[in-house]
């Protein structure tokens, strides 16, 4: 029960950490502007991880190398907690490389988290209240994904239904993503 709760705690925990590092690298990707209030609270979260690696790994010209990888030390370590919490002991040194090609794909599984989550709150909100804040942000950070499916798809009129495709394909992807951690690590 206790190793249940514990393994929760850190799941959220770096979940939610590893978020943050991917929303960052994607603001970098789409030049999301770094004076938006909401990039601010993303970059000073996570801005004690980053600049360590930023002094090692430089940063590329659309993509922000150093919160990449500040994202897979987190899901690293992330994997190595669970492991520990699960078995009582960190891994051997042979179990390593499948704790890295876990924390690869739990790295890809928070991305299209990510993406889940902020397609159904850009959704709902636009029902509910599409004058909010935060939907620019939303809106410019979503855009990448929905304008393919949005030419893919044929034009009904007012109804938009590419926010429903892309939450079924992360949705997809999520559990394959979820099913390949669960045969790595066990």
């Amino acid at each position: 029960m206790l190793s249940n709760t514990l393994s929760l705690i850190i799941e959220i925990v770096f979940t939610l950490f590893g978020i943050a590092l991917i929303i960052r690298a994607w603001a970098y990707a789409i030049r999301l502007h770094p004076f938006n209030p909401y990039s601010q609270a993303v970059i000073r979260a996570t801005n004690w991880l980053v600049q360590p690696v930023r002094k090692v790994v430089p940063a590329g010209n659309r993509i922000d190398y150093p919160s990449i990888v500040a994202c897979w030390l987190t899901a690293f370590v992330c994997v190595l907690l669970e492991w520990f919490v699960a078995f009582g002991r960190f891994p051997i040194a042979a179990a390593l490389l499948p704790a890295v090609a876990a924390s690869v794909l739990t790295v890809l599984k928070w991305v299209f988290n990510l993406v889940l989550w902020m397609t159904l709150i850009q959704a709902v909100l636009s029902w509910v209240n599409p004058l909010a804040p935060i939907m620019p942000v939303l809106q410019t950070l979503t855009a990448p994904l929905l304008d393919p499916i949005r030419r893919i798809l044929p034009n009904l009129g007012g109804l938009d239904f590419s926010p429903l495709v892309l939450l079924i394909l992360a949705q997809i992807v999520v559990r394959i993503l979820e099913n390949f951690i669960y045969s790595i690590s066990m």
